[in-house]
């Protein structure tokens, strides 16, 4: 209570670094969580040998056609395999929230879409009929960008392009897209109706993956590439979420040390009003490392504070919704900041950190105070 002010500083200083330390790993985890909720374990994504992404993939009629019989492929009640080609491009759309332009992922699927990927819901008006120049909008992407509201008309492409649904997809990346029918988006962009950059296959279950694999891997007919969807969507999500956790790292490393020298402030002022004190137990048979301790302790516990009055400053973003560049599609991806309970955890081990180093060095110095000289002063 003597030394409020500089404990406070301290305290605020400390309390800003954990909060955007807890900020930068919930914005890397939404990122992730994101692309690879994107994926059902059920589902395996077909590229062209050698791609590592859609954007670098090219699918011919031919292969699906040969792998929609191979064993392990799912179908319907008709006895239809369910499996999606699909076309995927880019497209600039005015954002509401800016009046400026960015890209958006404009995905062409198949009827049977929905069935193939089954936790995906209309929730507005109605699914595309192949064959029309008709979107579908995922729920994000229709709050992100002008103009895609239900029954709206849309000019992408050099052609005109009606909303007639509005789609949920649990939080996925996919709520982030604008799906439209393959072969009319193929068309409009000039591109041969019998290439598709992937296809996305519904297995009778995830345990015939490696059959299902094998069997492609296998075909001379075949050059393709099979991954399970989770893992394709969690390969997409490492290269963002790296570099948000390196740039957020790196700020809070230059943050950190300037808490670290408020808190060594903090606590030197304190070793210099006590020297009296610190003295005094010395006298009375206290050791030097029963001071260090003490002082160390009372750093420690400043910063917990911190700690916690960072992790209260933070939480409301919980859930927020922002948006970024995949620069593996190059495309806008909207997510939540995710803050979990071991985030808050590592925030307080962070501060504590931090008030140990900054009282460390009082700590010692308190130690080494002359008995006799500082006694005088009674």
């Amino acid at each position: 209570m003597v030394r409020w002010t500089s404990t406070l500083v301290a305290i605020i200083s400390i309390a800003g670094v954990v909060a955007v330390f807890i900020a930068v790993l919930a914005l890397a985890h939404g990122f992730q969580k994101t692309l690879v909720s994107s994926g059902s374990p059920e589902n395996a994504i077909i590229l062209r040998g050698g791609a590592s992404s859609e954007y670098e993939s090219a699918v011919y009629i031919n292969q699906i056609k040969i792998v929609q019989d191979i064993a392990g492929v799912d179908r319907d009640k008709s006895g239809a395999p369910l499996i999606s080609p699909e076309v995927v491009v880019i497209a600039a759309f005015t954002m509401k929230a800016t009046g400026t332009d960015a890209n958006a992922q404009v995905r062409g699927v198949s009827d049977n879409v929905l069935r193939v990927r089954n936790n995906i819901k209309i929730v507005k008006g109605r699914f595309l009929t192949p064959g029309l120049n008709e979107l579908v909008v995922g729920s994000k992407a229709s709050q992100l960008y002008s103009g895609f509201d239900l029954n709206n008309t849309v000019n992408f492409g050099g052609s005109s392009w009606v909303v007639v649904g509005i789609f949920d997809a649990g939080g996925s990346a996919f709520d982030s897209e604008i799906w439209c029918d393959a072969n009319n988006l193929n068309q409009t962009y000039k591109r041969s109706q019998n290439v598709f950059q992937s296809a996305t296959v519904r297995l009778t279950s995830e345990d015939v993956f490696d059959s299902f694999k094998n069997t492609i891997s296998s075909n001379p007919q075949l050059t393709l590439s099979v991954e399970r969807e989770i893992a394709y969507y969690a390969k997409q999500s490492e290269n963002v979420a790296i570099l948000i956790r390196v740039l957020g790292f790196l700020v809070t490393s230059l943050m950190a040390i300037g808490a670290i020298f408020g808190a060594i402030n903090t606590m030197y002022s304190a070793v210099s009003a006590r020297s009296i004190e610190i003295a005094t137990l010395r006298a009375l048979g206290f050791q030097a490392r029963h001071i260090i301790i003490s002082f160390v302790t009372e750093s420690v516990l400043i910063a917990l504070i911190g700690g916690v009055v960072g992790i209260l400053l933070i939480l409301p973003i919980n859930n927020q919704i922002t948006s970024t560049m995949n620069w593996q599609s190059f495309s806008m991806l909207s997510f939540s900041f995710l803050i979990t309970p071991a985030f808050m955890l590592e925030g307080l081990l962070f501060a504590a950190v931090m008030g140990f180093l900054g009282g460390l060095f009082p700590a010692v110095r308190a130690s080494k105070i002359a008995i006799p000289a500082a006694l005088r002063g009674l």
